[in-house]
């Protein structure tokens, strides 16, 4: 479907040179001529994901080391899963399952104190992170205000961890595109072949 003017070349043969052969090469292809209309909103949300993706891809060739986490909270207990990826091919996956009760916001921040902690004891300087959790990567770069308490001691601990690397990002992306990490934090909070472990 297109709004160029193919309509004319499929239905007047009496235009000249190229065009000609050309409506004979599509007729035989039985083409047929249809308005596009109007553009759908999801058309352009679907764009603005295709764009964050490009992007991602590019930061993650400028860091040495990435990070992909993810919180999970369910009736069945508490978990996180975190995977770092390093240079020269190494790569870390943890299923972390809590032995305490918390929310989700609360388990994706410990994801990511987890998972910094990790990359500080593998001696990364440089870390990019990537979190499915609009809620904490918005306080911790500082788009959201943490209201709540609990909250606000995990942002303050995030922040000294911020300080151990020379360079620090977390962006958010789809979580499409962070489904291992979501299969490893819910392995963990279901309680099948996950490490028990206490962060903070």
């Amino acid at each position: 479907m297109t709004n160029l003017p193919i309509r004319k070349v499929l239905q007047k043969l009496d235009v000249a040179g190229r065009m000609v052969r050309w409506a004979v090469e599509l007729y035989e292809f039985d083409v047929q001529y249809k308005p596009r209309g109007p553009i759908k909103s999801y058309v352009y949300a679907n764009f603005v994901v295709e764009l964050s993706s490009v992007a991602t891809h590019q930061e993650e060739a400028y860091f040495r080391w990435v990070l992909s986490l993810d919180g999970s909270s369910n009736q069945q207990g508490n978990g996180a899963g975190v995977i770092l990826e390093g240079p020269n091919g190494l790569l870390i996956e943890q299923a972390l399952r809590f032995a305490f009760n918390a929310s989700n916001n609360q388990a994706e921040y410990k994801a990511l104190i987890a998972g910094m902690l990790l990359a500080k004891e593998m001696g990364a300087k440089s870390l990019l992170a990537k979190s499915d959790s609009l809620f904490v990567t918005g306080q911790v770069t500082g788009e959201y205000q943490a209201k709540d308490l609990q909250m606000v001691a995990y942002l303050e601990y995030v922040q000294i961890l911020k300080e151990t690397f020379a360079v620090f990002k977390l962006v958010h992306v789809p979580r499409e595109q962070n489904d291992r990490a979501d299969l490893l934090a819910k392995l963990a909070s279901s309680g099948k072949g996950a490490r028990q472990r206490t962060v903070i």
